[in-house]
Protein backbone atom coordinates (compact mmCIF):
# COMPACT_ATOMS: atom_id res chain seq x y z
CA UNK A 1 0.00 0.00 0.00
CA UNK A 2 0.94 3.59 -0.71
CA UNK A 3 -0.40 6.41 1.30
CA UNK A 4 -0.03 9.31 0.31
CA UNK A 5 -0.08 12.40 3.49
CA UNK A 6 -0.29 15.23 0.89
CA UNK A 7 0.14 18.65 2.16
CA UNK A 8 -3.28 20.76 1.69
CA UNK A 9 -1.22 23.48 -0.66
CA UNK A 10 -2.12 24.76 -3.39
CA UNK A 11 -0.25 23.69 -5.80
CA UNK A 12 -1.18 21.19 -7.88
CA UNK A 13 -0.40 20.26 -11.76
CA UNK A 14 -2.86 17.25 -13.33
CA UNK A 15 -5.12 16.37 -15.89
CA UNK A 16 -7.88 18.95 -15.86
CA UNK A 17 -11.57 17.51 -16.95
CA UNK A 18 -15.21 19.21 -16.65
CA UNK A 19 -17.53 16.16 -16.15
CA UNK A 20 -20.52 15.63 -17.84
CA UNK A 21 -24.06 14.85 -15.92
CA UNK A 22 -25.52 11.54 -16.51
CA UNK A 23 -28.85 10.24 -14.54
CA UNK A 24 -27.73 8.29 -11.89
CA UNK A 25 -26.76 4.78 -11.91
CA UNK A 26 -26.84 5.02 -15.78
CA UNK A 27 -23.83 3.49 -18.30
CA UNK A 28 -23.12 5.29 -21.08
CA UNK A 29 -21.28 3.31 -23.80
CA UNK A 30 -19.22 4.80 -26.35
CA UNK A 31 -18.16 3.73 -29.83
CA UNK A 32 -14.45 3.15 -30.78
CA UNK A 33 -11.97 0.38 -31.29
CA UNK A 34 -10.73 -0.46 -27.51
CA UNK A 35 -9.61 3.52 -27.69
CA UNK A 36 -10.84 4.94 -23.83
CA UNK A 37 -14.50 6.28 -23.23
CA UNK A 38 -15.86 9.66 -24.05
CA UNK A 39 -17.03 10.10 -20.43
CA UNK A 40 -16.09 14.00 -19.60
CA UNK A 41 -16.12 17.19 -21.48
CA UNK A 42 -13.25 19.31 -22.23
CA UNK A 43 -11.74 21.56 -19.59
CA UNK A 44 -14.67 24.59 -19.60
CA UNK A 45 -13.26 27.81 -17.67
CA UNK A 46 -14.82 27.97 -14.16
CA UNK A 47 -17.99 29.86 -14.42
CA UNK A 48 -20.22 30.32 -11.04
CA UNK A 49 -23.63 31.25 -11.53
CA UNK A 50 -23.52 34.86 -10.07
CA UNK A 51 -19.86 35.60 -10.06
CA UNK A 52 -18.49 37.94 -8.25
CA UNK A 53 -17.69 41.33 -9.22
CA UNK A 54 -14.46 42.10 -10.99
CA UNK A 55 -11.51 43.24 -8.94
CA UNK A 56 -11.32 46.78 -10.08
CA UNK A 57 -7.73 47.59 -8.12
CA UNK A 58 -5.66 47.76 -12.00
CA UNK A 59 -3.93 50.79 -12.82
CA UNK A 60 -4.32 49.82 -16.24
CA UNK A 61 -6.91 49.50 -18.88
CA UNK A 62 -5.46 46.86 -21.15
CA UNK A 63 -8.04 47.00 -23.42
CA UNK A 64 -6.34 50.64 -24.94
CA UNK A 65 -2.77 49.64 -25.32
CA UNK A 66 -2.30 49.11 -29.13
CA UNK A 67 -0.02 45.93 -28.52
CA UNK A 68 -3.33 44.62 -27.21
CA UNK A 69 -5.19 44.83 -30.08
CA UNK A 70 -3.95 42.26 -32.35
CA UNK A 71 -4.95 40.35 -34.62
CA UNK A 72 -3.87 37.14 -32.73
CA UNK A 73 -3.76 33.80 -34.23
CA UNK A 74 -2.50 32.13 -31.02
CA UNK A 75 -1.59 32.13 -27.56
CA UNK A 76 1.71 32.20 -27.89
CA UNK A 77 1.41 35.90 -29.98
CA UNK A 78 -0.30 37.19 -26.92
CA UNK A 79 2.59 36.31 -24.89
CA UNK A 80 4.83 38.10 -27.34
CA UNK A 81 2.49 41.21 -26.91
CA UNK A 82 2.26 40.98 -22.94
CA UNK A 83 6.28 41.04 -23.25
CA UNK A 84 7.00 44.31 -25.33
CA UNK A 85 5.72 45.91 -21.63
CA UNK A 86 6.31 43.38 -19.30
CA UNK A 87 10.26 42.75 -20.23
CA UNK A 88 10.83 41.31 -17.58
CA UNK A 89 8.14 38.76 -16.91
CA UNK A 90 9.05 35.67 -18.82
CA UNK A 91 12.35 35.52 -16.79
CA UNK A 92 10.78 36.36 -13.43
CA UNK A 93 8.51 33.28 -14.44
CA UNK A 94 10.66 31.12 -15.30
CA UNK A 95 12.50 30.43 -12.52
CA UNK A 96 9.00 29.94 -10.45
CA UNK A 97 7.98 26.16 -10.02
CA UNK A 98 4.76 26.58 -11.72
CA UNK A 99 7.05 27.00 -14.50
CA UNK A 100 9.71 24.34 -13.97
CA UNK A 101 7.84 21.94 -12.22
CA UNK A 102 10.74 21.27 -10.26
CA UNK A 103 11.78 21.85 -6.88
CA UNK A 104 14.98 21.16 -4.64
CA UNK A 105 14.37 20.06 -1.32
CA UNK A 106 17.87 21.70 0.39
CA UNK A 107 16.40 19.46 3.63
CA UNK A 108 16.14 16.51 2.78
CA UNK A 109 18.53 16.66 -0.56
CA UNK A 110 15.02 15.27 -2.92
CA UNK A 111 14.16 16.65 -6.02
CA UNK A 112 10.91 17.24 -6.28
CA UNK A 113 8.25 18.77 -8.39
CA UNK A 114 5.27 17.37 -10.78
CA UNK A 115 8.03 17.12 -13.40
CA UNK A 116 9.30 14.25 -10.92
CA UNK A 117 7.26 12.74 -8.79
CA UNK A 118 4.70 10.09 -8.72
CA UNK A 119 1.30 10.77 -7.51
CA UNK A 120 -1.44 8.29 -6.48
CA UNK A 121 -4.49 10.22 -8.37
CA UNK A 122 -3.43 10.13 -12.53
CA UNK A 123 0.06 8.78 -11.59
CA UNK A 124 2.90 11.09 -13.23
CA UNK A 125 2.72 13.75 -15.34
CA UNK A 126 6.34 12.97 -16.85
CA UNK A 127 5.93 11.44 -20.07
CA UNK A 128 2.40 12.75 -20.41
CA UNK A 129 2.88 16.16 -20.98
CA UNK A 130 0.54 16.27 -24.18
CA UNK A 131 -2.52 16.01 -21.66
CA UNK A 132 -1.25 17.33 -18.29
CA UNK A 133 0.56 20.84 -19.84
CA UNK A 134 -2.79 21.52 -19.54
CA UNK A 135 -2.84 22.48 -15.93
CA UNK A 136 0.78 24.00 -16.77
CA UNK A 137 1.21 27.80 -17.60
CA UNK A 138 2.69 26.97 -20.88
CA UNK A 139 2.29 26.58 -24.90
CA UNK A 140 3.28 23.31 -27.16
CA UNK A 141 4.69 21.36 -24.46
CA UNK A 142 4.27 18.09 -26.58
CA UNK A 143 6.78 15.87 -24.90
CA UNK A 144 10.02 16.01 -22.80
CA UNK A 145 11.73 18.01 -25.57
CA UNK A 146 10.19 21.30 -24.57
CA UNK A 147 12.05 24.10 -24.28
CA UNK A 148 11.69 25.69 -21.00
CA UNK A 149 13.57 29.23 -22.19
CA UNK A 150 11.46 30.26 -25.03
CA UNK A 151 9.29 33.16 -23.44
CA UNK A 152 6.77 32.65 -25.93
CA UNK A 153 6.23 29.26 -24.85
CA UNK A 154 4.85 31.06 -21.57
CA UNK A 155 1.12 31.19 -20.89
CA UNK A 156 0.12 34.78 -19.26
CA UNK A 157 -3.74 34.42 -20.21
CA UNK A 158 -4.62 31.31 -18.06
CA UNK A 159 -3.58 33.53 -14.80
CA UNK A 160 -4.42 36.81 -15.68
CA UNK A 161 -7.32 36.22 -18.45
CA UNK A 162 -10.95 37.72 -16.41
CA UNK A 163 -13.84 37.19 -19.52
CA UNK A 164 -13.63 33.42 -18.27
CA UNK A 165 -14.31 32.18 -21.69
CA UNK A 166 -10.41 31.08 -22.09
CA UNK A 167 -9.89 27.74 -22.11
CA UNK A 168 -6.79 24.88 -22.88
CA UNK A 169 -6.57 22.30 -24.75
CA UNK A 170 -4.46 19.05 -24.65
CA UNK A 171 -0.93 20.24 -26.71
CA UNK A 172 -1.47 17.11 -29.11
CA UNK A 173 -4.26 15.11 -29.89
CA UNK A 174 -4.26 11.74 -27.80
CA UNK A 175 -6.25 8.85 -29.22
CA UNK A 176 -9.26 8.94 -30.86
CA UNK A 177 -11.57 8.04 -28.08
CA UNK A 178 -9.92 10.87 -25.36
CA UNK A 179 -9.11 13.45 -28.30
CA UNK A 180 -13.13 13.71 -28.89
CA UNK A 181 -13.95 14.97 -25.98
CA UNK A 182 -12.25 18.70 -26.93
CA UNK A 183 -14.20 18.96 -30.29
CA UNK A 184 -16.96 21.63 -30.99
CA UNK A 185 -15.19 24.21 -28.56
CA UNK A 186 -16.19 27.64 -29.36
CA UNK A 187 -13.08 29.34 -30.79
CA UNK A 188 -11.21 31.71 -28.54
CA UNK A 189 -11.64 35.50 -29.23
CA UNK A 190 -8.01 35.86 -28.29
CA UNK A 191 -8.13 40.13 -29.14
CA UNK A 192 -10.57 40.02 -26.22
CA UNK A 193 -9.36 37.76 -23.81
CA UNK A 194 -6.23 39.57 -24.01
CA UNK A 195 -7.35 43.24 -23.02
CA UNK A 196 -9.37 41.08 -20.13
CA UNK A 197 -6.33 40.55 -18.45
CA UNK A 198 -6.18 41.76 -14.75
CA UNK A 199 -4.70 40.15 -11.14
CA UNK A 200 -5.66 36.34 -10.90
CA UNK A 201 -8.68 35.77 -9.30
CA UNK A 202 -10.39 33.01 -7.55
CA UNK A 203 -11.31 31.27 -11.26
CA UNK A 204 -7.92 31.90 -12.24
CA UNK A 205 -6.19 29.80 -9.66
CA UNK A 206 -9.02 27.23 -10.03
CA UNK A 207 -8.58 26.28 -13.47
CA UNK A 208 -5.59 24.04 -11.98
CA UNK A 209 -5.70 23.85 -8.80
CA UNK A 210 -9.33 23.40 -8.43
CA UNK A 211 -9.44 20.22 -10.62
CA UNK A 212 -6.11 18.73 -9.75
CA UNK A 213 -6.02 15.14 -9.80
CA UNK A 214 -8.30 14.55 -12.77
CA UNK A 215 -11.66 16.39 -11.97
CA UNK A 216 -13.66 19.12 -10.06
CA UNK A 217 -12.36 18.76 -5.79
CA UNK A 218 -10.79 15.24 -6.66
CA UNK A 219 -7.61 15.84 -4.73
CA UNK A 220 -8.17 18.33 -1.79
CA UNK A 221 -11.05 18.28 -0.36
CA UNK A 222 -10.97 21.63 0.42
CA UNK A 223 -9.96 23.67 -3.01
CA UNK A 224 -12.87 22.97 -5.40
CA UNK A 225 -15.61 25.01 -7.73
CA UNK A 226 -17.39 25.93 -4.76
CA UNK A 227 -15.09 28.34 -4.10
CA UNK A 228 -15.52 30.40 -7.03
CA UNK A 229 -18.54 32.32 -5.60
CA UNK A 230 -18.92 30.56 -1.49
CA UNK A 231 -21.17 31.82 1.36
CA UNK A 232 -19.45 32.88 4.35
CA UNK A 233 -20.24 29.72 6.27
CA UNK A 234 -18.40 27.77 3.64
CA UNK A 235 -15.05 30.16 3.63
CA UNK A 236 -14.87 33.25 5.26
CA UNK A 237 -11.90 34.88 3.73
CA UNK A 238 -13.48 34.48 0.30
CA UNK A 239 -17.43 34.65 0.59
CA UNK A 240 -18.05 36.74 -2.73
CA UNK A 241 -20.49 39.31 -0.01
CA UNK A 242 -17.59 39.33 2.54
CA UNK A 243 -14.16 40.07 2.17
CA UNK A 244 -14.11 38.44 -1.13
CA UNK A 245 -9.90 37.47 -0.87
CA UNK A 246 -8.58 36.48 -4.04
CA UNK A 247 -6.20 33.38 -3.70
CA UNK A 248 -2.95 35.49 -3.94
CA UNK A 249 -4.46 38.12 -0.99
CA UNK A 250 -2.66 35.67 1.36
CA UNK A 251 -0.36 33.35 -1.80
CA UNK A 252 1.61 36.90 -1.79
CA UNK A 253 4.09 36.86 -5.19
CA UNK A 254 7.21 38.73 -5.51
CA UNK A 255 8.65 38.44 -8.63
CA UNK A 256 6.44 35.45 -10.05
CA UNK A 257 7.38 33.81 -6.83
CA UNK A 258 4.67 32.86 -4.70
CA UNK A 259 4.43 32.30 -1.22
CA UNK A 260 3.49 28.65 0.19
CA UNK A 261 4.83 25.59 -0.77
CA UNK A 262 3.81 21.79 -0.42
CA UNK A 263 6.99 20.42 -0.29
CA UNK A 264 8.35 22.54 2.52
CA UNK A 265 5.72 23.77 5.01
CA UNK A 266 5.95 26.07 7.79
CA UNK A 267 3.99 24.14 10.13
CA UNK A 268 4.41 26.43 12.77
CA UNK A 269 4.99 30.14 12.06
CA UNK A 270 6.57 31.81 15.34
CA UNK A 271 7.18 35.10 13.26
CA UNK A 272 4.32 36.10 12.94
CA UNK A 273 2.55 39.28 11.15
CA UNK A 274 5.65 41.45 9.33
CA UNK A 275 6.30 44.59 10.03
CA UNK A 276 5.66 46.49 7.61
CA UNK A 277 3.04 45.26 5.50
CA UNK A 278 2.47 41.86 4.82
CA UNK A 279 5.14 39.33 4.87
CA UNK A 280 5.93 37.76 1.22
CA UNK A 281 8.25 34.75 2.38
CA UNK A 282 5.41 32.46 3.53
CA UNK A 283 1.79 31.92 3.22
CA UNK A 284 0.65 31.18 7.22
CA UNK A 285 -2.44 32.53 8.68
CA UNK A 286 -0.07 33.59 11.72
CA UNK A 287 1.53 35.72 8.79
CA UNK A 288 -1.19 38.11 8.69
CA UNK A 289 -3.38 36.95 12.32
CA UNK A 290 -0.19 36.68 14.48
CA UNK A 291 0.54 34.39 17.00
CA UNK A 292 -2.16 35.69 19.61
CA UNK A 293 -5.55 35.67 17.32
CA UNK A 294 -8.49 35.59 19.78
CA UNK A 295 -9.77 38.31 22.29
CA UNK A 296 -7.55 38.52 25.04
CA UNK A 297 -10.55 40.11 27.04
CA UNK A 298 -11.91 36.81 27.66
CA UNK A 299 -10.86 33.53 29.41
CA UNK A 300 -11.95 31.50 26.04
CA UNK A 301 -9.67 33.51 23.92
CA UNK A 302 -6.85 33.88 26.21
CA UNK A 303 -7.42 29.71 27.00
CA UNK A 304 -7.40 29.11 22.91
CA UNK A 305 -4.24 30.84 22.05
CA UNK A 306 -2.63 28.70 24.68
CA UNK A 307 -3.51 26.12 21.75
CA UNK A 308 -1.74 27.79 19.22
CA UNK A 309 1.84 26.30 20.37
CA UNK A 310 0.68 22.52 19.10
CA UNK A 311 -2.62 22.70 17.57
CA UNK A 312 -2.71 24.33 13.77
CA UNK A 313 -5.14 26.53 12.94
CA UNK A 314 -6.50 24.61 10.77
CA UNK A 315 -7.34 21.70 13.04
CA UNK A 316 -10.10 23.44 14.54
CA UNK A 317 -10.95 25.89 11.50
CA UNK A 318 -11.52 23.41 9.29
CA UNK A 319 -13.28 20.71 11.17
CA UNK A 320 -14.63 18.80 8.49
CA UNK A 321 -13.61 18.44 4.30
CA UNK A 322 -15.63 19.05 0.86
CA UNK A 323 -18.24 21.33 2.95
CA UNK A 324 -19.31 23.12 -0.52
CA UNK A 325 -21.42 20.54 -2.46
CA UNK A 326 -18.52 19.44 -4.34
CA UNK A 327 -17.17 15.71 -3.47
CA UNK A 328 -13.54 14.22 -2.95
CA UNK A 329 -11.82 11.53 -4.18
CA UNK A 330 -10.89 9.20 -1.11
CA UNK A 331 -10.24 5.70 -3.04
CA UNK A 332 -9.16 4.88 -6.52
CA UNK A 333 -8.55 1.52 -7.70
CA UNK A 334 -6.40 1.24 -11.14
CA UNK A 335 -7.27 -2.49 -10.94
CA UNK A 336 -10.34 -2.18 -12.90
CA UNK A 337 -9.33 -0.26 -15.73
CA UNK A 338 -9.42 -1.83 -18.94
CA UNK A 339 -12.90 -2.90 -18.62
CA UNK A 340 -15.17 -2.30 -22.36
CA UNK A 341 -18.34 -3.39 -23.62
CA UNK A 342 -18.78 -4.18 -27.33
CA UNK A 343 -14.93 -3.09 -27.80
CA UNK A 344 -15.09 0.29 -26.49
CA UNK A 345 -14.36 1.68 -23.27
CA UNK A 346 -17.71 3.26 -21.08
CA UNK A 347 -17.85 5.23 -17.44
CA UNK A 348 -20.77 4.99 -15.10
CA UNK A 349 -21.98 7.76 -12.84
CA UNK A 350 -23.59 6.64 -9.94
CA UNK A 351 -22.36 8.89 -7.24
CA UNK A 352 -24.64 12.65 -6.83
CA UNK A 353 -22.78 15.31 -4.94
CA UNK A 354 -23.94 17.56 -2.58
CA UNK A 355 -25.09 20.43 -5.62
CA UNK A 356 -26.64 17.57 -7.33
CA UNK A 357 -24.11 16.31 -10.04
CA UNK A 358 -23.14 13.18 -11.08
CA UNK A 359 -19.84 11.99 -10.64
CA UNK A 360 -18.02 8.89 -12.24
CA UNK A 361 -17.59 6.16 -10.13
CA UNK A 362 -16.16 4.01 -12.91
CA UNK A 363 -13.70 4.85 -16.05
CA UNK A 364 -12.40 2.82 -18.38
CA UNK A 365 -9.42 4.40 -18.78
CA UNK A 366 -8.61 5.24 -14.73
CA UNK A 367 -10.67 2.15 -12.76
CA UNK A 368 -13.68 2.68 -10.05
CA UNK A 369 -13.29 5.74 -7.38
CA UNK A 370 -15.05 5.82 -3.90
CA UNK A 371 -16.32 9.81 -2.60
CA UNK A 372 -16.56 11.46 0.27
CA UNK A 373 -17.99 14.83 1.16
CA UNK A 374 -19.84 16.96 4.13
CA UNK A 375 -23.31 17.47 3.14
CA UNK A 376 -25.62 17.02 6.20
CA UNK A 377 -28.83 17.13 4.44
CA UNK A 378 -27.38 13.66 2.50
CA UNK A 379 -26.40 12.30 5.89
CA UNK A 380 -22.77 12.74 5.05
CA UNK A 381 -19.64 13.44 7.08
CA UNK A 382 -15.74 13.42 5.75
CA UNK A 383 -13.57 13.92 9.02
CA UNK A 384 -9.80 15.22 8.45
CA UNK A 385 -7.35 12.78 9.85
CA UNK A 386 -5.04 14.15 12.36
CA UNK A 387 -1.13 14.13 13.43
CA UNK A 388 1.82 15.70 14.90
CA UNK A 389 3.51 17.44 11.91
CA UNK A 390 6.52 19.22 11.98
CA UNK A 391 6.18 20.50 8.00
CA UNK A 392 8.88 18.10 6.34
CA UNK A 393 7.66 15.43 3.38
CA UNK A 394 9.54 12.86 2.66
CA UNK A 395 8.62 11.22 -0.63
CA UNK A 396 8.69 8.32 -2.59
CA UNK A 397 9.83 9.00 -5.77
CA UNK A 398 10.40 7.03 -8.62
CA UNK A 399 14.25 5.86 -7.70
CA UNK A 400 13.75 5.14 -3.96
CA UNK A 401 12.75 0.89 -3.12
CA UNK A 402 10.83 -0.47 -0.82
CA UNK A 403 9.25 -3.52 0.75
CA UNK A 404 5.34 -4.47 -0.60
CA UNK A 405 4.99 -6.84 2.37
CA UNK A 406 5.25 -3.63 4.59
CA UNK A 407 2.02 -2.02 2.76
CA UNK A 408 0.97 0.68 3.34
CA UNK A 409 3.51 2.06 1.50
CA UNK A 410 3.98 6.12 2.01
CA UNK A 411 3.80 7.55 -1.35
CA UNK A 412 4.60 11.07 0.99
CA UNK A 413 5.91 10.38 4.23
CA UNK A 414 6.05 13.40 7.59
CA UNK A 415 7.47 12.91 10.83
CA UNK A 416 6.16 15.44 13.64
CA UNK A 417 5.48 14.35 17.98
CA UNK A 418 4.40 15.99 20.55
CA UNK A 419 8.10 16.46 22.33
CA UNK A 420 8.96 18.36 18.97
CA UNK A 421 9.04 22.06 19.56
CA UNK A 422 8.18 22.42 15.80
CA UNK A 423 5.25 20.19 15.42
CA UNK A 424 1.52 21.01 15.63
CA UNK A 425 -1.78 18.73 15.44
CA UNK A 426 -2.52 18.58 11.49
CA UNK A 427 -5.52 17.45 9.69
CA UNK A 428 -5.13 15.74 6.67
CA UNK A 429 -6.81 14.77 3.79
CA UNK A 430 -6.51 10.96 3.56
CA UNK A 431 -6.28 8.96 0.00
CA UNK A 432 -6.12 5.24 -0.98
CA UNK A 433 -5.31 4.01 -4.11
CA UNK A 434 -4.30 1.21 -5.94
CA UNK A 435 -1.79 1.43 -9.21
CA UNK A 436 0.94 -0.64 -10.64
CA UNK A 437 4.74 -1.07 -9.59
CA UNK A 438 7.68 -2.74 -10.55
CA UNK A 439 7.42 -5.74 -9.16
CA UNK A 440 11.24 -6.93 -9.73
CA UNK A 441 12.86 -3.48 -8.56
CA UNK A 442 10.23 -2.68 -6.01
CA UNK A 443 10.01 0.70 -7.72
CA UNK A 444 7.33 3.36 -8.41
CA UNK A 445 6.74 3.42 -12.41
CA UNK A 446 6.21 5.76 -15.20
CA UNK A 447 2.59 5.10 -17.00
CA UNK A 448 2.41 6.08 -20.87
CA UNK A 449 -0.84 7.06 -20.46
CA UNK A 450 -1.61 9.46 -23.05
CA UNK A 451 -0.54 9.76 -26.90
CA UNK A 452 -1.34 9.38 -30.47
CA UNK A 453 0.50 5.83 -30.32
CA UNK A 454 -0.28 2.67 -29.36
CA UNK A 455 1.62 2.38 -26.13
CA UNK A 456 -0.79 4.66 -24.44
CA UNK A 457 -3.03 2.77 -22.31
CA UNK A 458 -5.98 5.55 -23.14
CA UNK A 459 -5.93 3.96 -26.12
CA UNK A 460 -5.19 0.19 -25.85
CA UNK A 461 -5.65 -0.46 -22.41
CA UNK A 462 -2.41 -2.35 -21.95
CA UNK A 463 -0.65 -1.83 -18.46
CA UNK A 464 2.69 -3.84 -19.58
CA UNK A 465 3.21 -1.70 -22.68
CA UNK A 466 2.18 1.56 -21.17
CA UNK A 467 5.09 0.87 -18.21
CA UNK A 468 7.69 -0.02 -19.97
CA UNK A 469 7.59 2.43 -23.02
CA UNK A 470 7.17 5.27 -19.61
CA UNK A 471 9.98 3.86 -18.07
CA UNK A 472 11.89 3.50 -21.58
CA UNK A 473 11.57 6.93 -22.68
CA UNK A 474 12.53 8.19 -19.03
CA UNK A 475 15.75 6.26 -19.11
CA UNK A 476 14.61 4.39 -15.58
CA UNK A 477 15.26 0.59 -14.97
CA UNK A 478 12.31 -1.72 -15.27
CA UNK A 479 12.32 -5.58 -14.81
CA UNK A 480 10.47 -7.40 -17.87
CA UNK A 481 9.47 -6.58 -21.04
CA UNK A 482 6.68 -9.23 -21.28
CA UNK A 483 4.32 -7.46 -19.40
CA UNK A 484 1.06 -7.68 -20.78
CA UNK A 485 -2.48 -7.06 -20.14
CA UNK A 486 -5.69 -7.25 -21.92
CA UNK A 487 -8.69 -5.11 -22.56
CA UNK A 488 -11.59 -7.13 -19.96
CA UNK A 489 -15.16 -7.53 -21.89
CA UNK A 490 -17.66 -7.20 -19.13
CA UNK A 491 -18.74 -10.52 -18.08
CA UNK A 492 -15.13 -12.33 -17.80
CA UNK A 493 -13.51 -11.40 -14.54
CA UNK A 494 -10.39 -12.19 -12.64
CA UNK A 495 -10.71 -12.89 -9.20
CA UNK A 496 -7.72 -10.73 -6.92
CA UNK A 497 -8.25 -11.90 -3.51
CA UNK A 498 -7.53 -9.15 -0.10
CA UNK A 499 -5.81 -10.31 2.80
CA UNK A 500 -6.99 -7.35 4.49
CA UNK A 501 -9.40 -4.38 4.01
CA UNK A 502 -12.20 -1.86 4.65
CA UNK A 503 -14.41 -3.29 1.98
CA UNK A 504 -14.58 -6.26 -0.22
CA UNK A 505 -12.58 -5.76 -3.15
CA UNK A 506 -12.70 -9.58 -4.43
CA UNK A 507 -13.54 -10.50 -7.62
CA UNK A 508 -12.47 -7.48 -9.04
CA UNK A 509 -11.51 -7.52 -12.61
CA UNK A 510 -7.73 -7.15 -13.31
CA UNK A 511 -5.62 -9.63 -15.70
CA UNK A 512 -2.69 -11.15 -14.75
CA UNK A 513 0.87 -9.41 -15.13
CA UNK A 514 4.37 -10.47 -15.83
CA UNK A 515 6.74 -7.80 -14.74
CA UNK A 516 4.50 -5.27 -12.82
CA UNK A 517 2.27 -5.69 -10.16
CA UNK A 518 -0.47 -3.56 -8.74
CA UNK A 519 0.51 -1.43 -5.90
CA UNK A 520 -2.42 -0.72 -3.51
CA UNK A 521 -2.20 3.27 -2.20
CA UNK A 522 -4.03 2.69 0.89
CA UNK A 523 -3.81 3.30 4.73
CA UNK A 524 -5.86 0.20 5.98
CA UNK A 525 -5.86 -2.24 2.62
CA UNK A 526 -3.48 -5.35 2.87
CA UNK A 527 -1.55 -6.90 -0.05
CA UNK A 528 -3.74 -8.24 -2.75
CA UNK A 529 -2.68 -11.55 -4.36
CA UNK A 530 -3.40 -13.56 -7.22
CA UNK A 531 -1.05 -15.43 -9.98
CA UNK A 532 2.42 -14.11 -8.50
CA UNK A 533 1.34 -10.70 -8.73
CA UNK A 534 0.07 -7.85 -6.19
CA UNK A 535 -1.29 -4.46 -6.39
CA UNK A 536 0.29 -2.33 -3.89
CA UNK A 537 -1.48 0.02 -1.36
CA UNK A 538 -0.96 3.97 -1.34
CA UNK A 539 -2.14 6.05 0.86
CA UNK A 540 -2.24 9.50 0.60
CA UNK A 541 -2.41 12.31 3.19
CA UNK A 542 -3.30 15.52 2.64
CA UNK A 543 -2.27 18.48 5.06
CA UNK A 544 -4.87 21.89 5.00
CA UNK A 545 -2.87 24.91 4.52
CA UNK A 546 -6.06 27.10 3.58
CA UNK A 547 -8.63 28.05 7.02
Amino acid sequence: MLFNLLPRASIAIAAMVSLLAFPPGTTSILAGELQGEQGEAPPQPVKPEHPPARSTNSTADHSKFDALKGPFANGSEVTKACLTCHNEAGHQFMKSIHWTLEYKNQKTGQTLGKHNLVNNFCTNARGNEGMCAMCHASYNWTSANFDFKNQQNIDCLVCHEQTGTYYKVPPTRGNAACSIMFEGLQPIDWMKVAQSVGRPERANCGTCHFNGGGGDGVKHGDLDSSLINPPRELDVHMASKGLNFACSQCHLSKQHIITGSRYDINAKDTEGTGKPGLRRDVATCESCHGGAPHPKTELIGIKLNGHINKVACQTCHIPALARGGVATIVDWDWREAGKVKDGAGFSEENYVQGNGEHRHTYRSIKGSFTYGETWPAKGRTLLPYYAWFDGQMRYTTIDNKFDPAKQPIPINAFSGSYDDPKSRIWPFKRMHTVQPYDKGNNTLVYMHLWGEDKDAYWGNYDFGRAIEVGMKENGKPYSSNTASSKPIPIGRRRTWLLRKSRRSLAANAMPRTDGWRPLRVSTCLGATISNGSIWLAICCLQAHLRA
